[in-house]
């Protein structure tokens, strides 16, 4: 693919996750949206949410890996299934960009292989950089891009980096804030394009922050000399060391949201006025994370369009 694809100004989809808990999507334990994967009967549901992200105006869907990470499929006793459901939502994505007719790159969403929002990887590290790699392998032959999903050091970055070097394929890097501007590791994300950049990075962007993050350091990003921009999310707070200790945490309703909230107040136009914003600022890579969905994305394309 064109590693300047994300000089010009480009539309991302936004959490699937949350997205198939708001379509109906009834899942065990902390399985989220891996649940989807593992059912058949709810394979036609990710498409459809695909599909809706493309019609909106996404032109890069991620595909719905989050928790098809090994890690949180052991918690809810679900290793069995690591490689068919991986395997699986790169087909359904291909699936939905085959259905739309259009031009849509598929981006390979590998998240954080220990906890999200934690820059606390434990003590083994090979283990975080082979969860990284087995995930990789399975997603590379049908994506147009890795997209690191929700890294919270430097560590972790460099871990990942390393993990997917032997597959040559651009990466966008997705990186995560706290309101303060920091990195869950207290760095900050100049210093991580400084040190870990490399030539197969297509861009980096704050991933599954609240506005007030990206506020927090939007007079850092024009110079981090490489295209940036977001994945706004709508939850209403993540507390600091937050993690999902057990997959009981979310109640029977398998929803983050029982602990994070929803962000009531950003609805669809004080969500357009903040990506309006922040495009003005040079933002190129504009989408959503949890809580925001297609109609939010809709809204990005009538700004660009």
């Amino acid at each position: 693919m064109d590693k300047d694809f994300f000089k010009k100004t480009r539309i991302l989809d936004a959490g699937m996750g949350q997205e198939l808990l708001n379509r109906g999507l009834k899942p065990k334990g902390t399985l989220w949206s891996a649940h989807a994967l593992i059912d058949e009967g709810c394979h036609q549901m990710v498409v459809d949410a695909h599909l809706d992200f493309i019609n909106a105006g996404a032109e890069v869907i991620v595909t719905t890996t989050f928790t098809a990470r090994r890690n949180r499929l052991i918690q809810n006793d679900c290793e069995k299934y690591f490689e068919k459901i991986n395997i699986k939502a790169v087909e359904l994505a291909q699936k939905a960009r085959d259905i739309s007719k259009k031009e849509v790159l598929i981006a390979g969403g590998l998240p954080n292989q220990k906890q999200t929002y934690s820059a606390d990887l434990g003590k083994d590290l090979d283990l975080i950089e082979k969860n990284f790699y087995d995930q990789a392998k399975l997603l590379k032959n049908g994506i147009d891009f890795f997209y690191l999903d929700v890294l919270s050091s430097g560590l972790e970055c460099q871990l990942a980096l390393k993990a997917i070097d032997s597959f040559n394929l651009p990466v966008l890097v997705g990186i995560h804030l706290r309101d303060n501007g920091l990195l869950p590791s207290g760095e900050k994300i100049i210093d991580i394009v400084k040190k870990y950049k490399n030539q197969n990075w297509l861009g980096v962007i704050m991933a599954c922050i609240s506005p007030q993050a990206y506020d927090a350091v939007i007079t850092d990003l024009p110079n981090l000399d490489i295209p940036y921009g977001f994945k706004l999310n709508a939850f209403k707070k993540i507390p600091e060391g937050y993690t999902v200790a057990s997959k009981d945490q979310w109640g029977n309703a398998g929803n983050p949201t029982t602990v994070l909230g929803i962000n009531t107040d950003l609805n669809e136009s004080r969500f357009y006025e903040y990506v309006k914003r922040f495009k003005e600022n040079g933002a190129t890579i504009l989408g959503g994370c949890c809580e925001i969905r297609p109609s939010y994305i809709k809204k990005i394309y009538q700004l660009v369009h």
